[in-house]
């Protein structure tokens, strides 16, 4: 449905009593509020989001900001866009309705209950899981009613056959939420749950493992204290768990990679860990399935190279594999500003320890990508890598190369901190 018809021309007159008197557009969604004017749902919440507290046709003050459907008018709506279809116009979906908060807390006392039937328990489950899905209205609702820590307790409330399927079920539902940093740290500081997540890392069900990987990553990610943080890389499975789920061919599962590179991210963060993640084949994995991110991911995938290049472990990892230097060099100023930062900060780190990585930048034209980047809009931090990178590749010049030329000076040079 076209966001505006007179912009179409189409030679049809939208009925007055059909238009939102907030937007002036064909109503999708009727709602009535206490002063019996009918606004789209959309509309008048933006409204009243914004702190207004009177309707906005009457300016009668609005005590109660409960939004009753007018399905009558709807029903009208979607009768007079089908007679009218021969202009281009389509039938307005019937809209879901927001989740009752009341049903909602319903389900969650069903599901946390533990005299109740597994099989009811699970069904509660499933039942909010669609609900979360159908819109952000509904998330609000569940997520007001406390039902993260709801959920925490039912994810790490069993571990015999009887309550595994509601785990699964739970933790499914419950990487759907931000986490505060107080319930991040009620799973990274108990040892038990951390080893149940990673045991879950290598769960016959896909889902089930990128679940887990989600919430490690959520977990360790919303968790500032660095010894909770810390704690989590002394549990070795782990990175070896979220190497394995990005090995995980898109076409099969195109959740996994996307989980898998903002989890090992945020291990990396963890100093203590970078090392056992080099061990668990990050190199390689991140190398081998760049070409497959989207922007954002490849972004962070890239600040986890720039990361794992500054232990000794990393840099040889890297630098043993063929496509590394090339892949970084062909990166630079292609994908965004920080991809492009990330990049050159990678090969900062592996041509300051090998000659051999040198000689592979320049033969990938380096020269000319950093002279590019120097003078370009990128970052300060992404210029300031460019020189320090042009200075100690000058000795690896080509003779002709103009980057052998003293027109481009790279005297005075501020080390970024690492």
């Amino acid at each position: 449905m076209p966001g505006s018809l007179e912009q179409l021309d189409l030679g049809v007159q939208i009925p007055y009593h059909f238009r939102c008197p907030i937007s002036l557009e064909l109503m999708r969604d009727p709602v009535t509020v206490r002063t019996g004017q009918t606004y789209d749902r959309s509309s008048i919440e933006s409204w009243v989001a914004t702190g207004n507290t009177t309707c906005p046709v009457t300016r009668a003050p609005l005590t109660d900001f409960t939004l009753i459907p007018n399905h009558t008018l709807r029903r009208l709506i979607q009768d007079w866009c089908v007679a009218n279809r021969s202009f281009g116009i389509e039938r307005i979906p019937t809209p879901k309705q927001p989740a009752d908060p009341a049903l909602v807390r319903s389900l969650l006392n069903q599901a946390s209950s533990i005299s109740n039937p597994a099989q009811s328990r699970l069904s509660a489950l499933r039942r909010l899981r669609g609900l979360f899905r159908d819109s952000d209205k509904n998330r609000s609702v569940i997520s007001s009613l406390n039902a993260r820590e709801i959920l925490i307790e039912i994810v790490f409330s069993g571990t015999d056959s009887e309550s595994l399927e509601l785990n699964h079920e739970a933790l499914a539902l419950l990487v759907m939420f931000p986490l505060a940093e107080s319930e991040c740290e009620s799973v990274v500081s108990n040892g038990d749950r951390v080893a149940f997540l990673s045991h879950l890392l290598f769960h016959s069900s896909i889902e089930v493992r990128v679940n887990s990987t989600a919430l490690i990553e959520i977990v360790v990610a919303g968790t500032r204290s660095p010894e909770l943080r810390a704690q989590v890389s002394n549990v070795d499975e782990i990175f070896e768990g979220v190497i394995e789920i990005m090995k995980n061919p898109i076409a099969s599962y195109p959740r996994a990679l996307k989980v898998g590179v903002k989890a090992l991210f945020a291990l990396c963060l963890v100093k203590q860990a970078r090392q056992k993640v080099v061990s668990a084949g990050a190199a390689e994995i991140l190398i081998d399935r760049l070409p497959d991110f989207e922007k954002c991911d490849a972004e962070r995938a890239l600040a986890t190279v720039e990361l794992l290049c500054r232990v000794p472990e990393g840099c040889a990892a890297f630098a043993a594999h063929a496509l590394t230097v090339p892949l970084l060099v062909k990166i630079i100023l292609k994908i965004s500003d920080r991809a492009t930062e990330y990049a050159a900060g990678a090969l900062l780190s592996l041509c300051s320890a090998t000659e051999q990585s040198q000689r592979d930048a320049v033969a990938a034209g380096v020269l000319t990508q950093l002279l590019l980047l120097v003078q370009s809009d990128c970052t300060d931090r992404a210029k300031r890598k460019a020189q320090l990178l042009l200075k100690l590749l000058r000795d690896s010049w080509p003779e002709d190369s103009i980057g052998n030329s003293d027109d481009f000076a790279c005297s005075e040079i501020v080390i970024p901190s690492y």
